[in-house]
């Protein structure tokens, strides 16, 4: 197996540390060279891309990849990866085998605080969002064209080891906004990395909420973790008059309970299925700061 990881961050280096005891080779790709490090240290030979073009070193590593994950955003333009595999994966990617796409949950849309599942249609509100969704048609039309198994992770927000709301409090941003019945669901970047690995495992095809059991509201996670360091809440805030950037903002408007059930119908466990657990090890094992 040689996995290849597109736009190898957070998320990316999650998986490859997941992925690494199957695989003979894990590669990443990043946009300077002076990420080729922390790549190296999560155990991927890196490449660079721009998200513009393939170079040469690139195109040679990716003809023996079996297994291929995206994880570049797409933008107005369109997924840039697609753009430059052109319509037929294959021809640079002859040897895939499988492949996953990260999204998000937010192509959902909102739902006004009702449950959602890979069934719901998508509703996006945020550009952004509507660009994930027409990401995901287009990879899927390509999977589809190359008869390889297309895994979709939508995925909810993402925490974990060096990003937190302890990190928040640390840095003096943690605030308790509150907006009435708002609540989202998050996700433990550890669990990211172990769903994609299960998916490639199983040779899964198909759509998968990768998501903790908790849905719950912001300002709540906020008070939990000040309790576990010991220290005051920040007041709460109300979201209609608080000082917020036009993109934390649009956050909010997206109110929805999103489900993992199919991820755990097919015998997924996660490491990580709610906040309290989660925020509790983070802080007494240190691992809090990355």
């Amino acid at each position: 197996m040689h996995v290849m990881i597109f736009g190898a961050g957070y998320s990316g280096k999650a998986i490859a540390t997941a992925l690494k005891i199957d695989a003979a080779t894990v590669s990443g790709t990043t946009r300077s060279t002076d990420k080729f490090p922390s790549l190296a240290a999560a155990g991927m030979a890196p490449f660079i891309f721009d998200g513009s073009q393939l170079n040469d070193a690139l195109i040679a590593a990716m003809a023996d990849v079996t297994h291929l994950v995206q994880s570049v955003a797409p933008g107005k333009e369109g997924d840039p990866l697609l753009a430059c595999l052109g319509d037929d994966l294959k021809k640079l990617l002859p040897n895939l085998k499988w492949l996953a796409y990260l999204s998000t949950v937010g192509v959902y849309g909102d739902h006004q605080g009702a449950w959602v599942d890979e069934t719901t249609t998508c509703r996006p509100v945020s550009a952004r969002s509507v660009e994930r969704v027409a990401a995901e048609a287009a990879w899927t039309e390509a999977a589809e064209k190359a008869d390889v198994p297309l895994a979709i992770l939508r995925l909810s927000g993402i925490y974990g080891p060096g990003r937190n709301t302890f990190i928040n409090f640390e840095k003096g941003t943690a605030r308790r906004l509150v907006k009435k019945d708002q609540v989202f669901n998050r996700i433990r970047v550890e669990d990211i990395g172990a769903a994609a690995a299960f998916l490639a495992r199983l040779n899964q095809r198909g759509i998968f909420n990768v998501t903790d059991d908790e849905p719950c509201p912001p300002q709540d996670v906020v008070s939990f973790a000040a309790g576990v360091m010991g220290v005051e809440p920040p007041a709460e805030q109300d979201f209609d008059t608080a000082d917020l950037t036009p993109m934390a903002r649009s956050f909010y408007g997206e109110n929805k309970r999103v489900s993992n059930g199919k991820m755990r119908n097919l015998g997924f466990d996660f490491a990580y299925p709610e906040y309290r657990q989660s925020l509790r090890q983070l802080w007494e094992s240190g691992l809090w700061r990355g």
